[in-house]
This record gives C-alpha cells, structure tokens and sequence, in this order.
C-alpha cells in the first residue's frame, strides 16, 4: 500500500495548477469551481539525495525512487457537510488520503473569480476547517447514538468506546480540530477507525504570486500565523511559477531559483513536508544493476520492510545485512564496508532506520 497525500482548498485557490506541477498529468485546470469531478491521482517520486549519491559511488543506471501519492480533490465549500457545492462526496475523497495540504490563495489575479469575492487567506482557512469539524461531528454523533444503544448491554468495551468517542465529541463540538489535541492511543484509533478527517496530519501550502514569493507580503503571513498557531509546517510557493519549471532543463531550473533567492523548488518542499509529516523513512537495496529506495513507516521492523519488497520475503524472514548510509559512503563501496566490519546481521526485532543499505536473507 502507498501513502497518499490529498490536495484541498476552497475552488480556484490553485490545487489543480500546484497538482499539474507536481505530476505534470494534465490535470484540468480552469477558471471555474468544481473543474475537478473526480480526484486526480498522481504519484511523484521523493526528492532524495542520498540515492543519487548512492547511484555515483555504486554506478547503477536503474535507479527507483521512492514515491508519494498526490490526489487532487475537488475545492470544498461553506456548507459541504450539507450537500453544498459537491458535498459529501469531496468529504469522502479525503478519506482515502493519509496528510492533507491545504491549499490557500495568496495571489492576486482579477482574472481568475475567487469563491468568496475576496481574498482572506483565514477565512479560507476556517471555512475549510469548518467543514471538516463538521463532517466529523456528524460522523461522531451517529457512531455515539449507536453506541448507546448497543451500550446497554455493560460490554465493558462498548461502553469505553462510547466514553472515548463523547470526549471526542466534546472537543469537536469546541471547534477543536483533533489533530491539535494530545490524543492517546485509543482516542486515534477510534478516530482512524471512523475516518474522522481532523486527526489526519495537515500542512499548509501559501499559493503565492511572484511578488510575494519570499513569503514576506501581507497574505502569506496571515498563512504563516495560522501555522504556527497550529503547530503545522507551511510551504510558500507560486504554482504559475513551479508550472513554467517544469519546461526547463535541469540546468536552466536552478539557474531560475537561483534568481528567485531559492535553493529547491517549491513542489520539492511540498513532497518532503508530505512525506515527514506521514512519518516515513527511507531504506535501499542493491539488487543486480538496481538501486532501489523503499518507504516505510518510522519503527517498521525488519520482517515487515522485507514485506514490502515481497510477501515471501517476509514470511521467510531469517536475518537482514545492513549498512547506514553514511558509513556506506566513508567507506567508498560494499566490498570496503565489509572489510572495515561495517556491515551488521541484524533479526527480526531490528527497526529499520533511515538511510539504512539492506540486504535481506530469507528462506522460501
């Protein structure tokens, strides 16, 4: 299974622009809301360094990187939790993400309709939010009155669920998104269970013209405060200026960011807030003429990475070779590795760590 990252937003605060950069697929992208029906999927490779670098020291060609799923999800409006605009249905396509990227207009553009008639970055915000509090809300108020019936029976379990989901309630009812409460195990997986939407990781994404790129006008502060306030990472970026990017060699395209004061791009940040924000790691393998990154949640244990590559691998599981990354690199090459006893034999209680080179061995 991948992990996927939806894209939300009021209508015409640019998703479909920033989404069309990130996966170059096409994605409609007009001057009206609901140009998207249906959620676009695109899956855009991880922006890893180590990799490349691994690729030079190993002299591989096949090189695959690891990936993150993108959704572009048609723009929610005030009152979707009624049927508003294309209600529920948009609310159900963000349940198959796994993180959220709001998307806020900070652009001005006479020629393209802002839904409200007026840019206000935290209004946007809180209309989006707004929306998914209530969605939550209704979600909750169904599961408790449910529960209250099936509670009479003095279940012991029934009656916690009931207990957790009523104190879920209580901060949702407060406009208390959940993701902003210190939840216990429990509580999330109760929420998960549901496919509550304000317990999935959020960051914001200023959409912001070339004038205001440096994140220093008016508008993208206001995003910037929201984001703070929230504890949540917020990206700055032009989704008309990442969209020109995409017809420049690689040469020409840092030559263009130079320009701008920029040291990536924006859809790069994009990606790695994404990807962090999932708690994921990145481990390799070396097979044949193949270097290949594998993603896997922080804490994943060896018999479960070995999964990913392959079900038998992991049913088979007997030890793992591995090397971290920047022992692999002091060394030079595997062959060094090994004669400088850098390589460890690690069972099948070894967390897999970031960067780490892995060698699996299995039985069939």
């Amino acid at each position: 299974m991948g992990f996927s990252c939806g894209i939300i937003g009021l209508p015409n605060v640019g998703k479909s622009t920033i989404f069309n950069a990130l996966t170059a697929a096409g994605a409609a992208a007009s001057n009206y809301p609901f140009c998207t029906i249906e959620p676009n999927v695109g899956v855009v490779p991880v922006p890893d360094e180590r990799l490349w670098n691994l690729a030079k020291l190993l002299g591989k060609e096949n090189v695959v990187p690891t990936t993150l799923e993108f959704r572009d999800i048609a723009g929610l409006v005030e009152g979707a939790h009624e049927g508003k605009g294309r209600g529920n249905q948009f609310l159900d396509d963000i349940r198959n993400a796994d993180v959220l990227a709001h998307v806020v207009r900070c652009f001005r553009d006479p020629d393209v309709v802002h839904v409200d008639g007026v840019l206000n970055p935290t209004r946007e915000i809180d209309v989006v939010e707004a929306e998914l509090v209530f969605s939550d809300l209704e979600l909750l108020e169904r599961r408790i009155s449910k529960l209250k019936k099936m509670a009479k029976s003095q279940e012991r379990s029934l009656q916690e669920e009931l207990s957790i989901a009523e104190e879920l309630m209580e901060a949702l009812e407060e406009g208390r998104p959940l993701r902003s409460l210190p939840l216990g195990e429990r509580h999330k997986r109760l929420a998960t269970s549901l496919g509550l939407l304000t317990v999935k990781p959020l960051f914001y994404v200023a959409n912001a013209g070339e004038e205001e790129l440096q994140g220093k006008g008016e508008l993208v502060e206001k995003v910037r405060e929201k984001a703070e306030k929230d504890s949540a990472p917020c990206v700055v970026i032009c989704g008309k200026l990442e969209a020109e990017l995409l017809d420049l060699s690689q040469e020409e395209r840092a030559e263009f960011l130079k320009e701008y004061g920029l040291e990536s791009s924006g859809l790069e940040r994009v990606v790695l807030v994404g990807y962090r924000l999932l708690d994921l790691i990145t481990f390799y393998t070396i097979v044949g003429r193949e270097l290949r990154a594998w993603t896997v949640k922080a804490g994943t244990l060896a018999p479960k990475a070995a999964g990913k590559i392959h079900s038998d691998m992991e049913r088979g599981f007997v030890k793992a070779e591995v090397i971290p990354y920047d022992s692999f690199v002091q060394a030079g090459s595997l062959a060094k590795a090994r004669d400088q006893g850098l390589v460890r034999l690690e069972g099948r209680d070894y967390v897999i760590q970031d960067g780490d080179i892995v060698t699996f061995r299995f039985t069939s």
